[in-house]
């Protein structure tokens, strides 16, 4: 069998302390992108292609790697003919995570441990989708079988959270919360969407946002919605920290002439976004949430695509910033004003890890147990070479038994299988170490703790679920 009990465990002291330590705790997906609509109405998935390939760029630019025409991947073929597409494309993804990730959710979620190709398409499709039809594969049914504990949806500001709200009010055994990513306020470089943006806001705040001033309302407002709900985190994804010099006068000329219809330049871009930053960094402190910071993307870089099928169809990238000057100034902000809250700080570009780690711990104090800190492997990172960099170094300049673990940051019910993978990986890494004399097998009590605070209870600590 390929993803047997020890898949990717190649020592003793890694296996140990993956079913001792790892195998059975929690699942805590504190950021992810889940449909919350989908879990309240508990969805019933009509077949693999649907539950698998529906909106997944990973398996997309895979798709387009492979040379497999764009009518097979988001166009008007049936969901077989896409997944026979996907099916000829995995044994191409060898090396590459989506071969781990596709067989094991085949064999953690439906119990298959076929590997697929286009010769076990038929097979595994017709099996699966079985499986969908009953009520055991349901989407929150296929939570509980992975032992979710707390999921945390990504949510605007301007969203209405009903399904939220009906979650609170009608408990399915996990914790369902919205997550707080308010990136449309920023977004004023294009003033005809910010100004339908404002309207958005405003009818969810029960207010007209004509000025700085009443955007900043509109926002707490927001804010308090989403807490009375059981928000405790924000997430906000830019290409770069912002942390300009501004005054109130200034903010408020860049906002008027956003909402004129005037495009602003980028260095009124830059400042406005710096007042805006730092305000919601205040609202989080104010509540005690933790903010989440990821950077160094490029969004949309395929013009023709983006005119085509619109965002989040796998045209990303991964983008080369200069993040030291900005996030220095901007954290070391809120720090001399005692406003600084529990921070996690994630970069899609490798080269940011060192830059990142050391940022984060230059700001750490007692009031939590690792408070600011380095975050996952993340997108393009979130595979063995690049979980094993950001934990090395974790470790090297932070304290990698404080870190708060993985996360899906995923669309599909699919992904849970994610979160055992990086157990995996974190278990041979540290067993590796006992193994080589690096670390001492008398210890073992602590380093099996250790592993199950960062697979598990880290995170609920942290983030107080």
């Amino acid at each position: 069998m390929f993803i047997d009990k020890d898949f990717m465990l190649t020592n003793d002291a890694a296996r140990e302390l993956y079913h001792t330590a790892a195998e059975h705790q929690p699942i805590i997906d504190y950021h992810c992108h889940l449909d919350p609509k989908m879990i309240a109405e508990n969805y019933q998935f009509d077949n693999l292609a649907e539950v698998w390939l529906g909106g997944d760029h990973y398996k997309w630019r895979a798709m387009r790697g492979n040379g497999i025409s764009e009518e097979y991947i988001t166009g008007d073929r049936s969901d077989y003919e896409k997944f026979e597409k996907w099916a000829a494309t995995v044994p191409y993804t060898m090396r590459n995570p989506l071969y781990h990730w596709t067989h094991m959710e085949l064999s953690r979620v439906f119990g298959i441990n076929t590997i697929l190709k286009p010769e076990t398409a038929r097979e595994i499709y017709d099996a699966c989708t079985a499986m969908l039809h009953t009520e055991e594969f349901r989407a929150q049914n296929i939570m509980k079988r992975f032992n979710v504990e707390v999921v945390c949806t990504t949510d605007d500001p301007a969203d209405s959270l009903e399904h939220h709200i009906y979650l609170k009010n009608n408990p399915i055994g996990i914790k369902v919360y919205p997550a707080w990513r308010p990136d449309k306020a920023l977004g004023i470089d294009i003033p005809a969407t910010y100004k339908a943006y404002m309207e958005k806001l405003g009818e969810a705040a029960g207010m007209e946002i004509r000025s700085y001033t009443d955007l900043l309302t509109a926002l707490r407002r927001r804010h308090d919605f989403f807490a009375s709900l059981g928000c405790r985190l924000s997430d906000h994804g830019m290409d770069n920290f912002y942390a300009d010099d501004f005054t109130e006068t200034e903010v408020n000329r860049v906002f008027n002439k956003v909402m004129e219809g005037h495009t602003p330049d980028a260095a009124e871009v830059s400042l406005f976004r710096s007042a805006l930053l730092y305000e919601l960094a205040i609202m989080d402190w104010e509540k005690g949430w933790a903010q989440q910071y990821h950077i160094s993307v490029v969004r949309n870089s395929s013009t023709r695509m983006y005119r085509t099928l619109g965002p989040d169809t796998g045209f990303d990238a991964i983008m080369e910033v200069n993040c030291s000057v900005a996030g220095h100034r901007f954290f070391d902000r809120l720090d001399r004003e005692g406003k600084l809250t529990k921070t996690i700080l994630y970069s899609l570009n490798p080269k940011d890890n060192e830059v990142l780690a050391t940022l984060a711990y230059t700001y750490n104090d007692s009031s939590a147990a690792g408070k600011m800190q380095l975050g996952a492997a993340w997108w393009f990172l979130d595979q063995e070479y690049g979980m094993r960099k950001q934990m090395n170094v974790l470790s090297s300049m932070g304290l990698l038994s404080r870190f708060v673990g993985m996360l899906t940051d995923s669309r599909s019910f699919l992904s849970y299988p994610r979160h055992e993978y990086f157990r995996r990986i974190l278990c041979d890494m540290i067993g590796e170490d006992i193994e080589k004399g690096k670390l001492p097998r008398s210890e073992m009590n602590f380093i099996r703790q250790m592993v199950a605070d960062i697979s598990y209870n880290n995170a609920k600590r942290y983030f107080n679920f």
